[in-house]
């Protein structure tokens, strides 16, 4: 009698998203050394990821927040309408107190900063292909604050009054963009900017142009958003 032989598990495709090429290589060969899981593509913007999705059908991504172009955010939304059942795991140099919870309200499955050991890139990733959400214990003690107790205004940084588009435009700011630059960056007008100014100025409570910027140089050198 034949003996049946065994299938052999399927790896999971993972996509790499990293508009950093030294970052993207590491995690790279990080990934493949596993004996479960694969790099099925690699990208550094967000037409380059969607293409790398429709083509490879990944299992999970690794979305980085500062893309050329645009933001981590839009792709990860973009994803969750095109893929609903694709686990993304957000990979940062930007402070989670500032952007998991964004990044989870776009649809991510997981957040972690780089400067967290390399090692728990792999339990992240396999958590989230296991279909939980993976957060550092810090983070998930403040989230679970906030749902116990409810959500305050003392102690939380300025920025995390702005939506996602205002904290982009606000952070642009930080790094010295004029509104030309940031209207061709994030692909909207600069009469648009200019609304999202006024915007930021009334939920920061910020009387002038000068203000804003000063407050916006600290904000991003304090976050490490130029990073």
């Amino acid at each position: 009698m034949a003996l049946k032989k065994e299938s052999k598990k399927e790896k999971a495709r993972i996509l790499v998203v990293d508009d950093h090429p030294i970052v993207r290589r590491g995690l790279v060969q990080m990934i493949t050394a596993e004996p479960d899981l694969t790099v099925c593509a690699e990208a550094e913007t967000v037409p380059e990821a969607l293409k790398a999705a429709a083509a490879t059908n990944p299992h999970a991504a690794i979305v980085d927040l500062s893309l050329k172009g645009m933001s981590g955010l839009e792709l990860i939304k973009d994803l969750k309408v095109r893929y609903p059942k694709l686990p993304v795991l957000v990979l940062s140099v930007f402070d989670e107190s500032i952007y998991a919870e964004r990044a989870l309200r776009a649809g991510a499955k997981g957040y972690m900063m780089k400067e967290e050991a390399t090692e728990k890139v792999l339990t992240a990733i396999r958590q989230i292909l296991a279909g939980q959400i993976y957060l550092s214990s810090a983070m998930s003690s403040r989230l679970l604050h906030v749902l116990v107790g409810g959500r305050t205004d003392g102690g939380a940084s300025p920025a995390e009054r702005l939506s996602d588009r205002e904290l982009e435009v606000f952070q642009s700011i930080g790094r010295g963009l004029g509104n030309m630059e940031i209207a061709r960056q994030l692909h909207i007008s600069p009469k648009t900017v200019e609304t999202y100014r006024a915007h930021i100025k009334e939920k920061l409570n910020l009387t002038s142009a000068s203000e804003l910027l000063q407050h916006a140089i600290q904000w991003t050198q304090n976050m490490g958003a130029g990073a």
